[in-house]
């Protein structure tokens, strides 16, 4: 029997799980998706328990393709912020509110008038943010009280997961560290703002380390989904840690980061030391190495493209889509795009603001808008980037997602951003990354370090070229968000 371990990483979309060997080869792998809610304008919510039928099909699924393979480790991953609320009998007491929910602005605010800004990033590293899990919790308690006086523990969404897995109620750093009242010097729950907040410190799981032994297999999952019972489950990490561990990023390789060009945006750039921003406008969170890493979050990237297919182009491929671009020049000869949609996040932390398209002329085509966006969404990163960079250097980023597929758009990043991208041949994602800190939990490799000669290395380079009319447009850019303010 060959040793493997599984790696599941619970998305927004669904869930994937995935099956590696001890040399880093994928041997089975397969995905299950569940519904998205949206009960009123600013929320999403799941229910938990899609979750758990989509993640134990998808185990079995796995298992099935697994003739002479023998399991040893189950590692987590998964979208992060999102609130589980269990009542005594660890049952969920209402549907889960999820990382993108902007419902809690009120309690955003209630937050910072309670523990002053600067104190809450000192300590925590970001500011109060709409889509943390705390203001989820201090919207539970004022507008639906009746949940609230149930509560007994409150979960993110991979640890509920851990816990319906094996009984165990857990979590770890990099997944902690955004809820907002994780503590990054010490690397656990801050009892000081939960006090001053009104808050039961004991709500929160214990926080143990990412390639920690999370728990053990129950026997009744593991007869449904055919793995060993007791088979260790390591706690893992949040979705953009564990993708960063697939990649090779730790903190110990600085100035190295990742570029996810997926729905979001993300630039990860790991650090050694907690020293956050001033202003809190990128986040920073423990990474599941034991170091730390910068987070900035463009929240419409890829999909800024696809809300320009879906309302102007239907029937074009997003091929084709990237092939009309080309035929516009850097720049977009004058256009401008904001492609604040769905509010933002860094360097602005606004939910309120919204997308423009800007200078339109007669003379502007279909090419011309489509470049536009897509330079929208880098000056976008590069307003993120700028932040991060005065703090943690970065020379290089490996870019990953669909829109990394796209040779146009690797090419506007490279040259707006003026970084060096690297595109790797092949990308796994966060399930792969939670595989490999289960092998790191169960002894299979003594540290990630020694983990990381097995990744894959083949990528191509995209090496920046200076352009002035990048420059000149990243200029025109930043005006724009404090200009559109006047008319909200």
């Amino acid at each position: 029997m060959t040793d493997i371990v599984v790696g599941l990483d619970l998305g927004t979309g669904g869930v994937r799980a995935i099956a590696v060997n001890l040399q880093g080869q994928i041997i089975a792998q397969t995905t299950r998706s569940y519904p998205l809610f949206t009960p009123q304008p600013g929320w999403t919510e799941q229910n938990s328990s899609d979750w758990v039928e989509a993640s134990l099909a998808a185990l079995f699924d796995v298992t099935q393709q697994l003739d002479g393979y023998r399991a040893i480790a189950l590692g987590l991953s998964g979208q992060m912020h999102g609130m589980v609320p269990l009542d005594p009998q660890g049952k969920p007491i209402r549907p889960a509110i999820l990382w993108n929910d902007q419902r809690t602005s009120k309690a955003v605010i209630d937050i910072e008038a309670t523990i002053p800004r600067q104190e809450l990033i000192q300590r925590t590293g970001n500011p109060a943010i709409t889509g943390f899990q705390l203001p989820k919790l201090l919207w539970l308690r004022t507008e639906e009280p009746q949940a609230y006086a149930r509560l007994w523990q409150i979960l993110l969404p991979k640890d509920y997961l851990g816990f319906v897995l094996t009984g165990e109620l857990v979590t770890e750093p990099s997944d902690a560290s955004g809820v907002g009242c994780l503590n990054l010097t010490n690397r656990q729950w801050d009892t000081d703002i939960l006090h001053a907040l009104d808050i039961n410190p004991a709500l929160f799981p214990p926080v143990i380390e990412s390639t920690a032994i999370a728990g053990r297999l129950k026997s009744e999952i593991a007869a449904r989904v055919g793995l060993p019972v007791g088979l260790p489950v390591v706690a893992g990490g949040g979705d953009n840690a564990a993708a960063a561990i697939g990649l090779g990023i730790s903190s110990s390789n600085l100035n190295r980061g990742s570029l996810s060009i997926g729905t979001s945006g993300v630039i990860f750039v790991a650090c050694d030391r907690p020293i956050p921003d001033p202003e809190g406008r990128v986040h920073l969170f423990c990474h599941v190495d034991g170091g730390y890493h910068f987070l900035g979050v463009t929240l419409a990237a890829g999909g800024s493209l696809r809300w320009y297919r879906d309302t102007f182009a239907p029937h074009i491929s997003y091929t084709d889509l990237m092939d009309i671009a080309e035929r516009s020049q850097p720049g977009a000869r004058g256009l401008l795009f904001l492609p604040h949609l769905s509010g933002e996040r860094s360097p602005h932390l606004d939910p309120h603001t919204r997308g423009a398209l800007v200078n339109l002329s007669l003379a502007h085509t279909q090419a011309d808008i489509i470049r536009a966006v897509l330079e929208g969404v880098a000056f976008s990163l590069q307003s993120a980037l700028s932040v991060i960079s005065a703090i943690a250097p970065v020379h290089q980023l490996l870019a990953t997602g669909g829109g990394a597929r796209s040779n146009i758009w690797l090419r506007i990043l490279a040259d707006v951003l003026q970084t060096e991208l690297i595109a790797p041949k092949a990308e796994e994602g966060a399930a792969y990354g939670a595989a490999l800190l289960a092998m790191v939990g169960v002894g299979a490799y003594p540290n990630l370090e020694a983990v990381f000669k097995i990744v894959p290395q083949d990528s191509h380079v995209i090496q920046p070229q200076a352009n002035p009319l990048y420059e000149a447009g990243f200029n025109r850019y930043k005006l724009l968000y404090d200009t559109l303010k006047i008319v909200r």
